[in-house]
């Protein structure tokens, strides 16, 4: 539980700091996102989670992103081309140096596709490389009763972003009802 907590916050981050890098970063449209990851490992297959989204927690996830890459990353080179963004990040995480390759294409604000390519040295977590794609698309309006930033994992564990973002203690994520 604890590993797929932080591999999708690492992955939500991730993905954030890309974008927050470009001067112009593309804009979301606001409501549920639906987002599946997925690897060369079997056993993440179908590995989809859902997100309320609105402007300010886009804004102070590419914000916190970008904090994290300052602080963590030697490079973090991004080209923007039209609707896609192209990254090449050279990071120390868990003590060991991470080299990230990733393509994110956009379409329009309402759907996107990421690959990422990745070599660690050492290995982390037993692995010296992984290759990682996550679809995303809007698939209309916020639940209601939903706060922005909620994230619901492939569980059915809700936590809120914001809240992690800002070191909440807010307890466990909490189970759907």
């Amino acid at each position: 539980m604890k590993f797929l907590v932080r591999s999708t916050v690492t992955l939500l981050l991730a993905g954030c700091a890309a974008s927050a890098i470009a001067q112009d970063y593309p804009k979301l449209k606001p409501g549920l996102w639906e987002m599946e990851r997925s690897t060369e490992r079997p056993e993440t297959a179908g590995n989809r989670t859902m997100m309320c989204l609105d402007d300010s927690v886009q804004k102070e996830m590419f914000e916190m992103g970008a904090g994290a890459m300052a602080g963590m990353c030697s490079k973090h080179a991004l080209t923007r081309s039209g609707n896609r963004l192209t990254g090449d990040f050279v990071c120390d995480m868990g003590g060991s140096r991470m080299h990230s390759k990733s393509t994110m294409v956009f379409d329009g604000n309402s759907a996107y596709r990421t690959e990422i390519d990745t070599t660690y040295d050492p290995p982390f977590m037993g692995r010296a490389r992984s290759k990682m794609m996550m679809t995303a698309r809007n698939v209309g309006p916020c639940k209601p009763g939903q706060r922005p930033g909620d994230l619901v994992l492939p569980n059915g564990q809700t936590m809120n972003m914001r809240d992690v973002m800002n070191g909440s203690k807010g307890g466990p994520p909490k189970r759907p009802r």
